[in-house]
Parts: C-alpha cells; sequence; structure tokens
C-alpha cells in the first residue's frame, strides 16, 4: 500500500511539474498539444522529433499500431491493460518512458499504469530505473528482453518436471494417471533440451547477423 501511494504521488507531482512548461511554452510556439500523440508531456514537436529521430512518423499511425499489438498480447493471455502499457513503451524510440507519458499517450488513470507497469515488471517484461538526481521512475523495454524471458523458464520447467516426476511414483507408473503424468513429465525434459538448443541457435544468429552487418558498413 505504502509503495502504491508513493508511486501515485511521483505520478502526480510529475504530471504537475511537466504541465507547467506545456502552457507557458509548446503553445506560444505553435507546437501541436492534442491528444493522442507520441510526444511527451510538456515537449515542443521539435523536441520529439529529436527525441525520437522521425520527426515525419504519424502519430495516430503510430497509436493504431500500439493498440493493435495489445491486442495481440491480449490474446496470448496478457491483462489488457498491461498490454497496452507495454506495446506503447515498444513503440518509443527510446524504449522508455514515465508513467505520465504512458498515461498521456494512452489516455488512462495513473492507477492504471501503476497497476500494468508492476505487473510487467513482475513478469519481467520491463524493468524500472530512477536516473541520479530525478525522482521520476522510467519504464524500459530492452531490445533482448524475450529472449532473457525464455532463457529464463530453464530453472522452471525442471522444478515442474520433478513435480511431475513425484506424481509418477505417487500415482503408479502402470496407472493411466501415472502414464499421463509421466508424457508430461517427457515433453517438459524434452522442451528443457530444445530450449537450452535454442538459446545456442539464437546467439549463433546474432553473431552472423552482427558480422553483417559490421562487413557492410
Amino acid at each position: 500500500m505504502a509503495d502504491q501511494q508513493r508511486e501515485d504521488r511521483e505520478e502526480r507531482e510529475e504530471r504537475v511539474a511537466s504541465a507547467e512548461p506545456a502552457g507557458r511554452a509548446g503553445r506560444a510556439e505553435g507546437s501541436p498539444d492534442s491528444p493522442g500523440t507520441q510526444g511527451s508531456p510538456g515537449s515542443s514537436g521539435a523536441e520529439d522529433a529529436g527525441r525520437t529521430g522521425h520527426a515525419g512518423r504519424d502519430p495516430e499511425a503510430v497509436a493504431r499500431y500500439v493498440e493493435r499489438m495489445a491486442a495481440e498480447l491480449t490474446e496470448m493471455g496478457v491483462p489488457r491493460m498491461a498490454s497496452r502499457v507495454f506495446a506503447c513503451i515498444l513503440a518509443d524510440d527510446a524504449g522508455e518512458l514515465t508513467a505520465a507519458e504512458v498515461g498521456e499517450r494512452l489516455h488512462v488513470s495513473p492507477a492504471a499504469v501503476s497497476g500494468a507497469v508492476r505487473y510487467l515488471a513482475q513478469i519481467g517484461l520491463i524493468s524500472r530505473e530512477r536516473k541520479p538526481g530525478s525522482r521520476r521512475e522510467r519504464y524500459r523495454v530492452e531490445g533482448d528482453r524475450w529472449y532473457q524471458l525464455f532463457a529464463q523458464r530453464g530453472p522452471s520447467i525442471r522444478r515442474v518436471q520433478r513435480t511431475l516426476d513425484a506424481g509418477v511414483g505417487l500415482l503408479g507408473a502402470d496407472t493411466p494417471a501415472g502414464r499421463r503424468i509421466g508424457e508430461t513429465s517427457e515433453f517438459f525434459a524434452f522442451l528443457d533440451e530444445e530450449n537450452s538448443r535454442l538459446e545456442q541457435r539464437w546467439w549463433e544468429y546474432v553473431k552472423r547477423r552482427d558480422e553483417a552487418r559490421a562487413a557492410g558498413e
């Protein structure tokens, strides 16, 4: 509860701080201030272009892509709001946003963002960081996040397999239940072995890719 209150308080302070320069400078310079854009709160179009590197990017098209990606993740079993928050950060060139920035882009409340980022951090899809001297917590998606998630499956797979083997011993390998659990255990053993091979093949691919890119420069 204390962590939740602290996060909500920091998000409110951040939104207040970012709103002041937006009112004074952003409108005076004629920068777009409409909802649904991929700009940061209180930043001018030139500032956003410098941060993303794509001044001509269509913010509405990006917003539609974020929702499309979120829908795919939701189909995979990720909660809807967590899917939207993850897709929003994923589509940012820097790969990191504050809660206030996510809330403005998705038009959702700080509480909704806070709950989503807690879930995403727990399952390892995002990381939290706070830059020195700043009270703002930023949420980051690393480029190799999916690999890390797959690499972390090994211990979990082996724990499940040991539990399944215990069930076979308890129920009896010759019983219908024992055979069913035994086959499941064999699948997890196969999955663990193939997962290790897949990791090795992935790094071999990355090495070849990077060498090809370096040769083309």
